[in-house]
Protein backbone atom coordinates (compact mmCIF):
# COMPACT_ATOMS: atom_id res chain seq x y z
CA UNK A 1 0.00 0.00 0.00
CA UNK A 2 1.64 3.55 -0.64
CA UNK A 3 2.91 5.75 2.04
CA UNK A 4 0.63 9.06 2.42
CA UNK A 5 4.42 10.48 1.99
CA UNK A 6 4.57 8.91 -1.42
CA UNK A 7 1.08 9.92 -2.16
CA UNK A 8 1.25 13.33 -1.50
CA UNK A 9 4.65 13.35 -3.72
CA UNK A 10 3.16 11.86 -6.93
CA UNK A 11 -0.17 14.36 -6.41
CA UNK A 12 2.39 16.99 -6.46
CA UNK A 13 3.44 16.16 -9.39
CA UNK A 14 0.82 15.22 -11.00
CA UNK A 15 -0.84 18.67 -10.29
CA UNK A 16 1.89 20.27 -11.73
CA UNK A 17 2.24 18.66 -15.18
CA UNK A 18 -1.08 19.19 -15.41
CA UNK A 19 -0.79 23.03 -14.98
CA UNK A 20 2.40 22.69 -18.01
CA UNK A 21 -0.16 20.64 -20.02
CA UNK A 22 -3.16 23.38 -19.34
CA UNK A 23 -0.71 26.56 -20.30
CA UNK A 24 0.71 24.48 -23.55
CA UNK A 25 -3.04 23.45 -24.64
CA UNK A 26 -4.75 26.71 -23.58
CA UNK A 27 -6.46 28.72 -26.74
CA UNK A 28 -3.87 31.62 -27.84
CA UNK A 29 -4.67 35.41 -27.34
CA UNK A 30 -4.49 36.85 -31.22
CA UNK A 31 -4.56 39.84 -32.58
CA UNK A 32 -7.62 39.87 -34.81
CA UNK A 33 -10.71 42.10 -32.75
CA UNK A 34 -12.43 38.26 -33.55
CA UNK A 35 -9.91 36.56 -31.96
CA UNK A 36 -8.12 35.37 -35.75
CA UNK A 37 -4.53 34.88 -35.62
CA UNK A 38 -3.36 37.63 -37.75
CA UNK A 39 -0.77 37.25 -40.21
CA UNK A 40 1.49 39.55 -43.13
CA UNK A 41 2.95 37.92 -45.52
CA UNK A 42 5.60 38.90 -48.22
CA UNK A 43 5.06 37.69 -51.83
CA UNK A 44 7.69 39.16 -53.63
CA UNK A 45 6.67 40.61 -57.14
CA UNK A 46 3.28 41.66 -58.13
CA UNK A 47 0.17 40.17 -57.82
CA UNK A 48 -0.79 37.51 -60.40
CA UNK A 49 2.87 37.25 -62.18
CA UNK A 50 3.74 33.60 -62.76
CA UNK A 51 6.52 33.67 -60.14
CA UNK A 52 4.02 34.80 -57.59
CA UNK A 53 0.66 33.71 -58.54
CA UNK A 54 0.69 29.69 -56.45
CA UNK A 55 2.18 31.38 -53.68
CA UNK A 56 -0.92 33.28 -53.08
CA UNK A 57 -3.35 30.17 -53.95
CA UNK A 58 -1.46 28.20 -51.07
CA UNK A 59 -0.95 31.02 -48.68
CA UNK A 60 -4.95 31.80 -49.31
CA UNK A 61 -5.67 28.31 -48.86
CA UNK A 62 -3.73 28.06 -45.88
CA UNK A 63 -5.58 31.06 -44.47
CA UNK A 64 -8.81 29.53 -45.30
CA UNK A 65 -8.37 26.41 -44.06
CA UNK A 66 -7.05 27.39 -40.38
CA UNK A 67 -8.70 30.51 -40.17
CA UNK A 68 -6.40 32.88 -40.40
CA UNK A 69 -6.51 36.72 -41.09
CA UNK A 70 -3.90 37.27 -44.06
CA UNK A 71 -2.74 40.50 -44.69
CA UNK A 72 -0.21 40.24 -48.10
CA UNK A 73 2.29 42.50 -49.40
CA UNK A 74 3.64 42.61 -52.87
CA UNK A 75 6.79 44.72 -53.47
CA UNK A 76 8.33 44.32 -57.40
CA UNK A 77 11.11 42.04 -56.04
CA UNK A 78 12.18 45.57 -54.99
CA UNK A 79 14.39 44.76 -51.50
CA UNK A 80 14.00 48.25 -50.08
CA UNK A 81 10.05 47.90 -50.09
CA UNK A 82 10.67 44.54 -48.58
CA UNK A 83 12.20 46.17 -45.54
CA UNK A 84 9.51 49.38 -45.54
CA UNK A 85 6.97 46.46 -45.77
CA UNK A 86 8.41 44.20 -42.46
CA UNK A 87 8.64 47.68 -40.76
CA UNK A 88 5.11 48.50 -41.53
CA UNK A 89 3.80 44.72 -40.85
CA UNK A 90 5.80 45.00 -37.36
CA UNK A 91 4.27 48.57 -36.42
CA UNK A 92 0.65 46.56 -37.03
CA UNK A 93 1.82 44.22 -34.17
CA UNK A 94 0.15 40.88 -35.71
CA UNK A 95 1.06 37.60 -34.46
CA UNK A 96 3.38 36.55 -36.83
CA UNK A 97 5.33 38.11 -40.18
CA UNK A 98 6.39 35.91 -42.87
CA UNK A 99 9.53 38.11 -44.46
CA UNK A 100 11.57 37.04 -47.47
CA UNK A 101 15.20 37.24 -47.66
CA UNK A 102 16.41 38.84 -50.61
CA UNK A 103 17.55 41.91 -48.64
CA UNK A 104 20.01 40.27 -46.92
CA UNK A 105 20.56 39.29 -43.26
CA UNK A 106 22.37 42.60 -42.07
CA UNK A 107 19.15 44.53 -43.84
CA UNK A 108 16.60 41.99 -41.81
CA UNK A 109 18.57 40.93 -38.98
CA UNK A 110 17.55 43.80 -36.98
CA UNK A 111 13.94 43.85 -37.46
CA UNK A 112 13.85 40.28 -36.81
CA UNK A 113 15.19 40.97 -33.23
CA UNK A 114 12.98 44.23 -33.04
CA UNK A 115 9.71 42.20 -33.98
CA UNK A 116 10.91 39.09 -31.94
CA UNK A 117 11.00 41.15 -28.62
CA UNK A 118 7.62 42.12 -29.01
CA UNK A 119 6.71 38.33 -29.58
CA UNK A 120 5.70 38.57 -33.28
CA UNK A 121 6.23 35.02 -34.61
CA UNK A 122 8.54 35.18 -37.54
CA UNK A 123 9.34 32.80 -40.68
CA UNK A 124 10.75 33.32 -44.00
CA UNK A 125 10.46 31.99 -47.15
CA UNK A 126 11.61 31.94 -50.94
CA UNK A 127 14.92 33.11 -49.64
CA UNK A 128 16.88 31.93 -46.53
CA UNK A 129 18.22 33.82 -43.53
CA UNK A 130 20.17 30.73 -42.49
CA UNK A 131 21.95 32.72 -39.44
CA UNK A 132 18.43 34.24 -38.55
CA UNK A 133 16.38 30.81 -38.49
CA UNK A 134 18.94 28.99 -36.43
CA UNK A 135 19.14 31.96 -33.86
CA UNK A 136 15.42 32.28 -33.33
CA UNK A 137 14.51 28.70 -34.48
CA UNK A 138 12.83 27.66 -30.96
CA UNK A 139 10.66 30.66 -31.58
CA UNK A 140 9.17 29.54 -35.01
CA UNK A 141 11.51 30.71 -37.33
CA UNK A 142 11.58 28.35 -40.50
CA UNK A 143 12.32 28.13 -44.34
CA UNK A 144 9.53 27.36 -47.38
CA UNK A 145 12.24 27.59 -50.06
CA UNK A 146 14.07 25.57 -52.40
CA UNK A 147 18.35 25.30 -51.97
CA UNK A 148 18.50 28.17 -53.89
CA UNK A 149 22.69 26.81 -54.93
CA UNK A 150 21.21 23.02 -54.97
CA UNK A 151 18.16 24.31 -57.34
CA UNK A 152 20.69 26.16 -59.61
CA UNK A 153 23.16 23.54 -60.19
CA UNK A 154 19.92 20.83 -60.83
CA UNK A 155 18.90 23.45 -63.82
CA UNK A 156 22.31 24.01 -65.64
CA UNK A 157 22.70 19.90 -65.11
CA UNK A 158 19.32 19.60 -66.91
CA UNK A 159 20.78 22.42 -69.50
CA UNK A 160 23.68 20.26 -70.11
CA UNK A 161 21.73 16.96 -70.52
CA UNK A 162 18.60 17.89 -72.22
CA UNK A 163 20.46 20.79 -74.42
CA UNK A 164 23.44 18.32 -75.13
CA UNK A 165 25.89 21.03 -74.58
CA UNK A 166 29.13 19.67 -74.98
CA UNK A 167 32.92 20.84 -73.54
CA UNK A 168 33.72 24.32 -75.58
CA UNK A 169 29.94 25.56 -75.83
CA UNK A 170 29.23 29.33 -75.27
CA UNK A 171 27.36 29.85 -72.64
CA UNK A 172 25.71 33.25 -70.53
CA UNK A 173 23.54 33.18 -67.10
CA UNK A 174 21.57 35.98 -66.81
CA UNK A 175 20.60 36.71 -63.11
CA UNK A 176 20.85 38.32 -59.77
CA UNK A 177 24.77 38.37 -59.20
CA UNK A 178 25.19 41.41 -56.72
CA UNK A 179 23.00 40.23 -53.81
CA UNK A 180 23.33 38.56 -50.83
CA UNK A 181 22.16 34.84 -50.36
CA UNK A 182 20.14 35.03 -53.70
CA UNK A 183 23.18 34.95 -55.89
CA UNK A 184 23.88 31.55 -54.80
CA UNK A 185 20.84 30.35 -57.30
CA UNK A 186 22.56 31.82 -60.03
CA UNK A 187 26.13 30.53 -59.36
CA UNK A 188 24.95 27.42 -58.78
CA UNK A 189 23.52 27.34 -62.62
CA UNK A 190 26.72 28.74 -63.55
CA UNK A 191 28.97 26.31 -61.85
CA UNK A 192 26.70 23.02 -63.60
CA UNK A 193 27.53 24.83 -66.81
CA UNK A 194 30.66 25.30 -65.96
CA UNK A 195 31.82 21.85 -65.38
CA UNK A 196 30.80 20.87 -68.64
CA UNK A 197 31.88 23.56 -70.47
CA UNK A 198 35.23 24.51 -69.06
CA UNK A 199 36.43 27.60 -68.03
CA UNK A 200 36.16 31.06 -69.65
CA UNK A 201 32.89 29.49 -71.83
CA UNK A 202 30.40 30.49 -69.53
CA UNK A 203 29.54 34.36 -69.04
CA UNK A 204 28.13 36.04 -66.13
CA UNK A 205 25.08 39.17 -66.54
CA UNK A 206 24.03 40.61 -63.83
CA UNK A 207 20.70 41.75 -63.34
CA UNK A 208 19.86 45.13 -62.07
CA UNK A 209 17.08 46.68 -60.11
CA UNK A 210 15.03 47.82 -62.44
CA UNK A 211 15.27 44.48 -64.73
CA UNK A 212 14.09 42.67 -61.71
CA UNK A 213 10.87 44.32 -61.09
CA UNK A 214 10.31 44.92 -64.55
CA UNK A 215 11.67 42.38 -66.68
CA UNK A 216 10.85 43.29 -70.16
CA UNK A 217 13.21 46.30 -69.42
CA UNK A 218 15.97 43.60 -69.77
CA UNK A 219 14.98 42.76 -73.46
CA UNK A 220 17.35 45.18 -75.24
CA UNK A 221 20.14 44.03 -72.93
CA UNK A 222 19.66 40.43 -73.86
CA UNK A 223 18.95 41.43 -77.56
CA UNK A 224 22.24 43.53 -77.73
CA UNK A 225 24.35 40.09 -76.02
CA UNK A 226 22.74 37.98 -78.56
CA UNK A 227 24.34 39.95 -81.73
CA UNK A 228 27.63 40.41 -79.63
CA UNK A 229 27.70 36.57 -79.27
CA UNK A 230 26.56 34.90 -82.02
CA UNK A 231 27.57 31.35 -81.36
CA UNK A 232 26.26 31.41 -77.58
CA UNK A 233 24.58 28.06 -77.20
CA UNK A 234 22.51 28.43 -74.18
CA UNK A 235 20.98 30.77 -71.44
CA UNK A 236 20.50 30.09 -67.53
CA UNK A 237 18.89 31.82 -65.21
CA UNK A 238 17.08 31.35 -61.86
CA UNK A 239 14.85 34.50 -62.34
CA UNK A 240 11.30 33.58 -63.58
CA UNK A 241 10.07 36.60 -65.13
CA UNK A 242 13.30 36.70 -67.32
CA UNK A 243 12.63 33.18 -67.81
CA UNK A 244 9.22 33.76 -69.47
CA UNK A 245 10.26 36.63 -71.75
CA UNK A 246 13.69 34.83 -73.21
CA UNK A 247 11.77 32.76 -75.60
CA UNK A 248 10.03 35.51 -77.42
CA UNK A 249 13.70 37.40 -76.82
CA UNK A 250 15.23 34.36 -78.99
CA UNK A 251 12.17 34.42 -81.53
CA UNK A 252 12.89 37.96 -82.51
CA UNK A 253 16.13 37.35 -82.50
CA UNK A 254 15.60 34.61 -85.47
CA UNK A 255 16.96 31.91 -83.31
CA UNK A 256 15.01 28.50 -84.17
CA UNK A 257 13.75 26.36 -80.90
CA UNK A 258 16.89 24.26 -79.64
CA UNK A 259 19.39 26.81 -81.65
CA UNK A 260 19.94 28.93 -78.20
CA UNK A 261 18.79 26.85 -75.25
CA UNK A 262 17.24 28.25 -72.14
CA UNK A 263 17.44 26.93 -68.74
CA UNK A 264 15.27 28.50 -66.30
CA UNK A 265 12.84 28.54 -63.36
CA UNK A 266 8.84 28.79 -62.54
CA UNK A 267 5.97 27.64 -64.95
CA UNK A 268 3.60 30.54 -65.75
CA UNK A 269 1.91 30.32 -68.67
CA UNK A 270 4.76 31.92 -71.24
CA UNK A 271 7.48 29.73 -69.55
CA UNK A 272 5.17 26.80 -70.34
CA UNK A 273 4.95 27.54 -74.11
CA UNK A 274 8.07 27.77 -74.16
CA UNK A 275 8.84 24.35 -72.64
CA UNK A 276 6.20 23.13 -75.57
CA UNK A 277 8.05 25.23 -78.74
CA UNK A 278 11.17 24.12 -77.74
CA UNK A 279 12.97 26.82 -76.27
CA UNK A 280 12.99 25.78 -72.63
CA UNK A 281 14.63 22.50 -71.94
CA UNK A 282 14.27 22.87 -68.38
CA UNK A 283 12.37 24.93 -66.06
CA UNK A 284 13.12 24.70 -62.38
CA UNK A 285 10.29 23.68 -59.80
CA UNK A 286 10.23 25.40 -57.11
CA UNK A 287 6.50 24.39 -56.28
CA UNK A 288 5.65 27.67 -55.18
CA UNK A 289 2.32 26.63 -53.90
CA UNK A 290 4.04 25.49 -50.73
CA UNK A 291 5.96 28.48 -50.27
CA UNK A 292 2.47 30.05 -49.61
CA UNK A 293 0.81 27.45 -47.46
CA UNK A 294 3.94 26.57 -45.76
CA UNK A 295 4.70 29.44 -43.90
CA UNK A 296 0.83 30.12 -42.63
CA UNK A 297 0.91 26.98 -41.06
CA UNK A 298 4.19 27.89 -39.48
CA UNK A 299 3.07 30.63 -37.59
CA UNK A 300 -0.21 29.12 -36.59
CA UNK A 301 1.55 25.95 -34.99
CA UNK A 302 3.75 28.21 -33.36
CA UNK A 303 1.64 30.27 -31.91
CA UNK A 304 -1.03 27.51 -30.93
CA UNK A 305 1.31 24.35 -30.05
CA UNK A 306 5.07 26.14 -29.94
CA UNK A 307 6.46 24.79 -32.45
CA UNK A 308 9.66 25.39 -33.93
CA UNK A 309 10.38 26.43 -36.92
CA UNK A 310 10.90 23.75 -39.93
CA UNK A 311 13.44 23.89 -42.51
CA UNK A 312 10.86 23.05 -45.47
CA UNK A 313 12.54 22.21 -49.39
CA UNK A 314 10.46 22.64 -51.50
CA UNK A 315 12.60 22.93 -54.71
CA UNK A 316 12.27 19.12 -55.68
CA UNK A 317 12.20 18.83 -59.68
CA UNK A 318 12.14 20.08 -63.19
CA UNK A 319 9.47 20.84 -65.65
CA UNK A 320 10.64 19.65 -68.96
CA UNK A 321 9.06 18.65 -72.57
CA UNK A 322 8.58 15.21 -71.01
CA UNK A 323 6.25 16.03 -68.64
CA UNK A 324 4.80 19.91 -69.16
CA UNK A 325 1.27 18.23 -70.59
CA UNK A 326 0.34 16.55 -67.29
CA UNK A 327 1.51 19.10 -65.32
CA UNK A 328 0.32 22.30 -66.77
CA UNK A 329 -3.39 22.19 -66.61
CA UNK A 330 -2.09 22.49 -62.19
CA UNK A 331 0.02 25.53 -63.14
CA UNK A 332 -2.86 27.15 -65.36
CA UNK A 333 -5.34 26.60 -62.26
CA UNK A 334 -2.87 28.78 -60.05
CA UNK A 335 -1.26 25.48 -57.77
CA UNK A 336 2.05 24.69 -59.29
Amino acid sequence: MMSPKIRRFYYAMASGLASVLALVMAPVKSAGADGKIVIYMQMGGDPGIASVLARTTGAEAAAKALGIELHEQYASWDTKKMIDQFKEAIAAKPDGVEIMGHPGEDAMGPLVDQAEAQGIIVTSGNNPLPNLEKKYKDKGFGYAGADLYAGGYLTGQAMVESGKLKPGDKAVVWDIFHQEGRSRSSQGVFDALEKTLGKGNVDKLDVTQDIDSDATKGISVMTAYLAAHPDLKAIGTQHGQLTAILPKILKDAGKKPGEVVIGGIDLGPDVIAGIKAGYVVASFDQVLYLQGWDPVMQIWLTKKYLIPGLHQDTGVGLVTPANVDKIAPLIQQGYR
